[in-house]
């Protein structure tokens, strides 16, 4: 991971997912479209992540270990009302509660981006 220092807020993005793999996609994708990503592969690194670096968004898993991506997303928005958080899952939540947007799994890589970036302009502005 880069450091998240010096980056500008407006591109940090944190990325949440406890399956390796996916995790490693999502990143690859997201910074060849120009987006610094930090990565956590469970709930207790993600909170330490967001507690200590200037993130402009999370797109978090819903099923993670231990917890779900709108439990996580409450925790988070205690901190930092005003980062959204979206959930990339292939199950839609049974409520949208602390959630800013949902993105379906099987969704496509342009609409996925394309949600993303509408996102960090309005995280931003």
């Amino acid at each position: 991971m880069r450091s998240a220092v010096s980056l500008q807020r407006r591109l940090l993005i944190l990325c949440v997912e406890d399956n390796k793999t996916r995790l490693r996609l999502r990143k690859a994708v997201l910074e060849r479209n120009g987006y610094f990503v930090a990565s956590a592969a469970n709930a207790a690194e993600a909170m330490r992540l967001f507690r200590e670096n200037p993130v402009c968004l999370v797109l978090t898993d819903h099923f993670l270990r231990g917890i779900t991506g709108t439990q996580l997303a409450a925790q988070m928005k205690k901190l930092k009302p005003e980062v959204p958080i979206v959930l990339y899952s292939g199950h839609a939540p049974e409520s949208m509660n602390n959630v800013d947007c949902f993105i379906h799994k099987g969704d496509s890589v342009e609409h996925f981006l394309s949600m993303i970036s509408n996102l960090v302009q309005r995280s931003a502005a």
